[in-house]
């Protein structure tokens, strides 16, 4: 499956975006899958993924004219402090995890690629497919509770291809 997954990246990046800015949109999928793979199996994002996934992000202003840098280091600075606060804030006042601490370097590394402006519609993305995948569970009989772990950071990057596909076909404006 992760095999089929990648050519289909790999084979949607191209389509979209012929030549080089193909090959860094087939990166970005690439680091995507893996990453949410890895989460999805075993509630882990690794910090060298993600690290890769943010210094690509800011590489590919290179090769990618919108977003520009400074969009792009916003959107890393932003997801980050975002989901950082969240899950600070969350401990502090139930005192246990909330959240994985890889979701807000991930979500950091997607602002690196699409920019701040994209990161609320990952978040929303992400939340729905989280819904969405209580329910299917619901719908199989299992448990679904506030201790129930659900893997934030595969549904961000099921989100963040997707629109990284919208924007660059729209020019680099996701609004």
């Amino acid at each position: 499956m992760i095999e089929l997954g990648a050519a289909l990246i790999g084979g949607l990046a191209f389509l979209v975006e012929p030549g080089s800015a193909g090959l860094v949109g087939a990166i970005f999928g690439w680091l995507l899958l893996a990453l949410a793979a890895l989460d999805a199996q075993h509630h882990w994002l690794p910090d060298r993924l993600t690290l890769a996934l943010a210094i690509s992000g800011l590489a590919a202003s290179f090769f990618i004219d919108a977003p520009d840098i400074v969009d792009r280091v916003m959107g890393g600075a932003t997801g980050f402090g975002a989901l950082f606060i969240i899950g600070w804030s969350y401990r502090l006042l139930r005192g246990r995890e909330g959240l994985g601490g890889g979701d807000p370097k991930m979500l950091g590394a997607i602002g690196c690629w699409l920019g701040w402006s994209a990161l609320p519609l990952v978040i929303l993305g992400a939340a729905l497919i989280g819904l969405l995948s209580a329910l299917m569970m619901r719908i199989r009989g299992q448990t679904v509770t506030a201790d129930s772990a659900l893997p934030l950071g595969s549904f961000m990057a099921i989100t963040a291809f997707p629109l990284w596909i919208v924007q660059t076909m729209m020019g680099g404006n996701l609004l």
